[in-house]
This record gives C-alpha cells, sequence and structure tokens, in this order.
C-alpha cells in the first residue's frame, strides 16, 4: 500500500493511484472505523467494540448471473439463473460474527463449539434482528443489516461463474464441509464434524472468508422463486414465512456449498450449523 494512501481524500486517491476499483464508496473511511486500509483485494474498514473488531469489504456495483446454469452439476430447480444488477455498493463483513464479537453484544454464547474465533452458531434469523437492533442502538452510525440473498451471492461469486468462487470442484483445504460427501464426483476430503476459526480457510477474491462452508449465514430476504427477467435491487418477496440460509455448511454435502444453492427455513429456526455475516445499510 502506497505511503499516507489511506489517509488521503478519495479524490486525491483517484488522482494518484490507479486500481481496480473504480466506484468508490461516497465516504472513506468513515468517522466510526477504527483502521481502514486497501489491499490486494480492495477497500476496508473495521469498527472495534470493546477489544472485539470485525472488518468490512466494500464491494462496487455491478452486474452479474444469479442462480446456476442449467449444466452445473448437483444444481436445483429454484436456482434459475437471470442477471441482477445492484445499482448501489455496500459493505460486507469479511467474516461471519464471531463467538467474541456476539458476547460482548448479547452477553452470552449459545455455540456448539466453543471459540472467541469460530463462529457463533445455534443463531436463528429472528436472532439475528435481535443482534443487529442491538449492535445499531449502541453505534447506529455502523447501519448494521443482514446482505440481501442478491448482495451475498454478489460477494460470494466475487466475478465468478462457476460451481465455487475458484473454480468448479473443491476439498476441505478450501472449504469445511462434509468432506466423506464431495461435489460432482471429487475425492473424498477431511471431515471436521466442527466448525473452524473465521479465518482459518482461504478468502475470495475479494477478501471475503469461507463464504462457502463452516456454517449457514442468514440472508434479509424471505425465500421464493427467482424471476425469469432481469433485475435491479432485488430485495425478495414481499410475504412469506421462509428466510434464506445461504453458503452451506461443516455438516453438509459439497454441492450444498455451491454460490448458487439457496436455503430456506423457518425464521425461528436455529441449529449448530448456522450463523449469520453482516452487512452494512444506507
Amino acid at each position: 500500500m502506497p505511503f499516507g494512501y489511506c489517509t488521503l481524500p478519495i479524490t486525491l486517491r483517484i488522482m494518484i493511484h490507479i486500481r481496480k476499483h473504480t466506484i468508490f464508496p461516497e465516504e472513506f473511511p468513515e468517522a466510526w472505523a477504527s483502521d481502514w486500509g486497501e489491499d490486494e483485494f480492495g477497500l476496508w474498514m473495521a469498527f472495534t467494540f470493546k477489544g472485539v473488531r470485525q472488518a468490512f469489504r466494500w464491494c462496487e456495483p455491478g452486474t452479474f448471473l444469479m442462480g446456476s446454469p442449467k449444466d452445473e452439476p448437483e444444481r436445483f430447480g429454484d436456482e434459475l439463473q437471470h442477471q441482477v444488477t445492484l445499482t448501489k455498493g455496500f459493505w460486507i463483513a469479511d467474516t461471519t460474527v464471531t463467538q467474541a464479537l456476539w458476547e460482548v453484544i448479547m452477553g452470552e454464547n449459545p455455540s456448539e463449539f466453543k471459540g472467541e474465533d469460530r463462529p457463533v452458531e445455534r443463531i436463528s434469523w429472528e436472532d439475528t434482528q435481535a443482534f443487529i437492533a442491538k449492535m445499531n442502538g449502541l453505534k447506529a452510525e455502523l447501519k448494521l443489516c443482514l446482505p440481501t440473498e442478491a448482495q451475498w451471492e454478489y460477494a460470494c461469486r466475487a466475478d465468478s461463474t462457476t460451481p465455487f468462487c475458484w473454480g468448479d470442484q473443491m476439498d476441505s483445504m478450501q472449504v469445511n464441509f462434509d468432506g466423506n460427501h464431495p461435489y460432482n464426483k471429487g475425492s473424498p476430503s477431511q471431515y471436521r464434524a466442527e466448525t473452524v476459526a473465521v479465518k482459518e480457510l482461504p478468502c475470495n477474491d475479494w477478501g471475503l472468508y469461507q463464504m462457502h462452508g463452516n456454517v449457514w449465514e442468514w440472508c434479509q430476504d424471505r425465500y421464493g422463486a427467482y424471476p425469469a427477467e432481469p433485475v435491479i435491487d432485488p430485495q425478495g418477496p414481499e410475504s412469506g414465512d421462509s428466510r434464506e440460509p445461504r453458503g452451506g455448511s461443516w455438516s453438509r454435502y459439497g454441492g450444498y456449498c455451491r454460490s448458487a444453492y439457496r436455503g430456506h427455513g423457518d425464521p425461528s429456526y436455529r441449529d449448530f450449523h448456522i450463523g449469520f455475516r453482516l452487512a452494512r445499510g444506507h
């Protein structure tokens, strides 16, 4: 990173440094940030609350194909591929919420597999809303929320079009999943039968960790059928009983960890393979 780069106004930074980013956030860094910068993955900012740190990555506006092509192995019928345009950039956490962050906000730890740097799990969608409301009450400037399903898949794919963000196949060196059941006739690999620390395995090309596997991640949307036509800034159905977890988990087969796979469950459902990742609203 060039000397002094992060402390310069965005207009000056654009003039002195050309990089992959073409659309910057309106304000960077924001006043709440405890630290910030730019690396090979892009822009990032972090907050620190009572000694616990959470970083966020900048995702530019863009257009991508959401869902899976008809020839993708192990696809499901609700993954209809369609064009999605996100007109606004957004910040998304580089990891799922850790047990350390959950505990410092909520005062307890419901997780089955204990560890400060492991993801908090046994979290329902309703629990995520309670956490977000409490966190925003303490630090309103953060404007925390869950990502929409479209934001989640856009960030997970990180410009990829393959079943996984790095290609057509994966193993337990990349994803924490049930390695006894690999994807698409792949070779069996390790089955850990528990969560791992949120940064233990490699990140994607946008600096986001374990969007495949480890724990399911709740999204804001209700579950519903995809449209066949292109859509702009989708928010999901206006009604419905189920909410959307994405990404698969340590206990699921390889095919469930694909970028396009869609989970759905009751908003009160909680188990030791489901957690969440924060995003920031406008």
